[in-house]
């Protein structure tokens, strides 16, 4: 049969047309990447990209959004086995309980805390008793004055960064030390 008489059969062009599109889709794929731009090239010094000035405002949020708890909640616990350093304050460089609260909060919310566990506890936000907290609430704890700080995410739990040679983790409220140490929740999300 010539190709003139052949009946036409609709499916008949699928084949072609699927070659086609995988034969694009490879080819994309081995394509050589597009220089990025200078805006999008990365300062080596700092490892953080350059980029144009998008009027975006780098000030601390005035309120926190609808549902900073939530994000609050998972920053936190995404954070669990970062190391413990004193006076640390980014994941790469570890965390000591005030560092890793402020972290949380501002890439989180937006909102910039003190640097101290003893002036985030002086906040004028509404004190929370321990039977009141809510998730993103700050907990602290000490004897006659302000020792550490951690953040609740709920069900009894704290997230913090306890002690030198150890790591962010997740611990109880109802857990021996931090029951007797317990002072008082601050809620600084309203």
């Amino acid at each position: 049969m010539s190709p003139a008489t052949r009946p036409f059969h609709p499916r008949a062009w699928l084949r072609p047309l699927a070659v086609a599109a995988v034969l694009m889709l490879l080819a994309a794929c081995g394509s050589a990447p597009h220089k990025p731009s200078s805006s999008q090239r990365r300062n080596p010094a700092s490892a953080v990209p350059i980029a144009k000035n998008l009027g975006w405002s780098t000030k601390p949020a005035d309120a926190p959004p609808a549902d900073a708890a939530n994000d609050v909640l998972f920053r936190a616990i995404g954070l669990v086995g970062t190391p413990y350093r004193w006076g640390g304050n980014t994941p790469q460089g570890g965390f000591d309980c005030s560092g890793l609260i402020n972290y949380i909060y501002l890439t989180s919310t937006g909102l910039r805390l003190p640097r101290t566990s003893a002036e985030m506890a002086a906040l004028d936000k509404p004190k929370v008793d321990e039977t009141e907290l809510s998730s993103g609430d700050l907990v602290f704890f000490g004897r006659g004055h302000i020792t550490h700080v951690g953040v609740y995410v709920g069900k009894g739990r704290f997230v913090h960064a306890p002690n030198s040679g150890g790591t962010v983790r997740l611990d109880d409220l109802d857990g021996a030390y931090w029951k007797e140490n317990f002072a008082y929740g601050r809620r600084v999300l309203n």
